[in-house]
């Protein structure tokens, strides 16, 4: 009987036979991924992914606790790093797929902003300031080095609203609620006409996205294949309208 359990599946609807793929990955991937699904899903017949989005710390805690995912993709290679350091991913399986830029934006107000250069960010008229947590939040960090390198951040702390994920650093902007923030420029890109691209940013490291198996998938060779497919020309492409830099 145990010889013809492999074959079953070829007798049986292929919903019986599916497979789950799960995949946490970092907040300013959502759009782009959510596209890339599909295209996925048709070249497996049978596999159905599954994301989880959030900040890319907060995804990694989740790991560690056991959550059952099978690929994770971060917005740092801090995080990875992290992760591959505690042994919760397949080292072997990692993989740089794309790049970013960080742009500080301000509400899309009628007056121009009176935002120019980074420093500008102390004036009176700036009094909140909207930026991911640092801890947690992969732009939060490239944020804060920026600050750092232009010796802003001890300045800047009373201004300073602090965020859950880059999502939502673009929400407070596009709402007005905060005079300015610190977001990557796909995401800029999501809201135009609800914010406004006041600068891009330097002085922190690269932006680069990076992927990973994670150890315990109970899905290990499909989860290799979707890594795999993040540096294929097909999800390149997707990546490349949703405004990613090559890794």
């Amino acid at each position: 009987m145990k010889r013809l359990l492999p074959g079953l599946c070829l007798a049986l609807p292929l919903l019986a036979c599916a497979q789950q793929l799960t995949v946490s990955a970092a907040a300013s991937l959502t759009d782009a991924f959510k596209e890339i699904a599909p295209r996925f899903e048709a070249a497996k017949p049978g596999v159905t992914v599954r994301f989880n989005f959030a900040a890319s710390g907060v995804l990694l805690q989740q790991i560690v606790q056991g959550a059952p995912v099978d690929v994770f993709a971060s917005a740092d290679q801090d995080t990875m790093n992290r992760g591959a350091a505690q042994k919760l991913l397949a080292a072997e399986t990692r993989r740089d797929f794309a790049s970013n830029t960080l742009v500080l934006i301000t509400p899309p107000a009628s007056a121009p902003s009176p935002i120019r250069q980074l420093g500008d960010l102390a004036l009176p008229g700036v009094r909140r300031i909207a930026v991911g947590k640092a801890a947690s939040v992969p732009v939060g960090r490239y944020t804060q080095q920026a600050l750092e390198a232009a010796q802003l951040w001890s300045g800047l702390q009373p201004k300073l609203v602090f965020a859950d994920n880059v999502r939502q650093v673009l929400d407070y902007v596009s709402r007005g609620e905060v005079e300015a923030g610190f977001v990557y420029r796909t995401d800029a890109e999501l809201a135009r006409g609800k914010v406004r691209v006041a600068l891009t940013v330097g002085g922190h490291a690269p932006v680069s996205y990076p992927a990973a198996v994670v150890a315990d998938s109970r899905h290990a060779a499909l989860a290799r294949d979707f890594v795999h497919f993040l540096g294929g020309g097909e999800a390149q492409a997707i990546l490349a309208r949703h405004g990613f830099g090559k890794p």
